[in-house]
């Protein structure tokens, strides 16, 4: 390179400081810019009820950041991260035991009865070759695979709607009701094609690195995201909103850390129109409704052992997830829905005062919903957790709007960037070899709306550098 380039970031949740780590990695000069008083747009922490109580504000629970192949090389522990590990992964109540799913995959295994090969069967080949898999998996669809045995594996089990993976494989209600609560983070339908592939990859995740979260808060994730890119000569301006692509230096690549809406606003009318209608056209995800709870004590689980757990399902049987999941795709929340729950405080001791205990929760609804789910939210906590009601000090309600006020990534509470559909999936936000770049020279988009989708990785950031990278070197750019 003559001279040393130069990047402007706009956003700085895990992409874009994973973009700015990695051109500041090849000696570009990093400019940062946010919007908010502190970095990590969705990733981070704030006292949201009672003071002394630190609640994560966004995402909570970080088995794709521990083993992300960008974020996993980097580090990030001289710069305070520390992971903390519950003693098992995640819980899933029944209304008899709770199905628990260790790190160990044999552990796991043994504990599912009469599924317990079976389970051994789908798991182990993918969990033996789980960098590869990751390799392989978060990364744009168009190129030659380096472990094409292992992606082929997991494309012939992850094709199938998780709903007929679960009745095909395994024949106890606990096996099903684990493999569906974890296809349930795709916030779709059990039904669609595509919805094993999530459950899978993130069973593999907490069976290769566990389902750690961050001591002190998720925002100790995003600080030494920043903490390394500032050690790399990068700066980042807080209280930085940036309105229009016309208020960046000329001549600088450009890496946004938005949402497609986001992008088309900055954009202007500076986009061709045919590009602009496809950007519109994308489909925004299922909304999330978010409650954050300050309790006098921890949960009181009808099974003793679901406090093993870092997190917690809470939507039952295979049969309710089912119903839970195709609520908000027909404009309502279910009576017993699918609670996404995390009890950090129980393995965190400085998230809470002394005897107090933070609690994290949310639920699917409708995109842009504007009704209230918190009855059912608290009635299916209720369930699994009778007397929880009586140890609420305070309770922080966020609906889907409050939290696109918050952060207007989060387009009518959708917290993954768009819809998972599969054709979504493989069109993020459109059929491209590159698609995080755009029809503006220098333009990349690295948010949740571009490959690998969702999820706290840094990944999207980390390929829509390369490509600015490479688009320097080539000429291109």
């Amino acid at each position: 390179m003559s001279s040393r380039p130069q990047a402007t970031v706009v956003g700085s949740g895990p992409n874009g400081l994973a973009a700015g780590i990695a051109l500041a990695q090849a000696g570009w000069k990093v400019t940062v810019h946010e919007g908010n008083h502190r970095v990590g747009g969705a990733l981070g922490s704030e006292q949201l009820s009672v003071p002394g109580f630190v609640h994560d504000v966004g995402s909570a629970i970080h088995p794709l950041g521990a083993a992300s192949p960008f974020f996993r090389g980097l580090p990030l522990h001289r710069h305070g991260l520390e992971w903390v590990q519950p003693p098992a992964a995640l819980a899933h109540p029944l209304d008899g035991e709770s199905v628990l799913m260790y790190r160990s995959l044999e552990e796991t295994a043994a504990g599912l009865g009469a599924d317990e090969g079976a389970y051994l069967a789908l798991m182990r080949p993918l969990v033996a070759n789980w960098k590869g898999l990751l390799d392989d998996t978060l990364r744009p669809l168009v190129h030659v695979p380096a472990h094409p045995f292992t992606l082929a594996r997991f494309g012939v089990r992850g094709l199938p709607p998780a709903s007929v993976l679960a009745r095909t494989v395994f024949r106890t209600p606990g096996a099903q009701a684990l493999l569906g609560g974890l296809a349930a983070h795709s916030g779709l339908p059990l039904s669609a094609l595509g919805t094993s592939a999530f459950g899978l990859m993130l069973a593999v995740s907490g069976h290769a690195v566990g389902w750690p979260f961050p001591r002190g808060g998720a925002q100790a994730f995003a600080d030494a995201l920043a903490g390394l890119l500032t050690e790399l000569g990068g700066e980042i301006v807080l209280n930085s909103p940036v309105a229009s692509l016309k208020e960046l230096p000329r001549g600088q690549a450009v890496i946004l850390d938005t949402s497609l809406p986001g992008f088309l606003r900055l954009a202007g009318d500076s986009l061709p129109g045919g590009y602009a209608a496809r950007l519109k056209q994308f489909k925004p995800g299922v909304g999330a409704f978010k409650v954050d709870y300050a309790l006098s004590g921890p949960l009181p689980w009808r099974d003793a052992r679901t406090a093993l757990a870092g997190t917690v399902h809470l939507g039952g049987t295979l049969s309710e997830l089912e119903a839970a999941e195709l609520a908000p795709h027909r404009g309502r929340v279910a009576e017993r829905p699918y609670v996404l729950l995390a009890q950090q405080s129980l393995f965190d001791p400085s998230r809470a005062p002394a005897g107090g205990h933070t609690v994290w929760a949310y639920v699917h609804v409708p995109n842009g919903f504007t009704g209230d789910a918190l009855e059912q939210l608290e009635n299916q906590i209720e369930r699994f957790a009778p007397g929880f009601s009586r140890l609420v000090l305070a309770k922080k309600v966020s609906t889907p709007a409050a939290l696109q006020g918050w952060n207007p990534n989060l387009t009518g509470g959708d917290v993954g960037g768009g819809a998972n559909t599969l054709w979504q999936l493989l069109s993020r936000p459109e059929p491209s070899a590159t698609p995080y770049r755009t029809p503006l020279p220098g333009v990349y988009l690295c948010s949740a709306s571009t490959p690998p989708g969702g999820g706290v990785h840094g990944m999207g950031g980390y390929w829509a550098a390369r490509a600015a990278m490479w688009d320097r070197l080539s000429g291109r750019a």
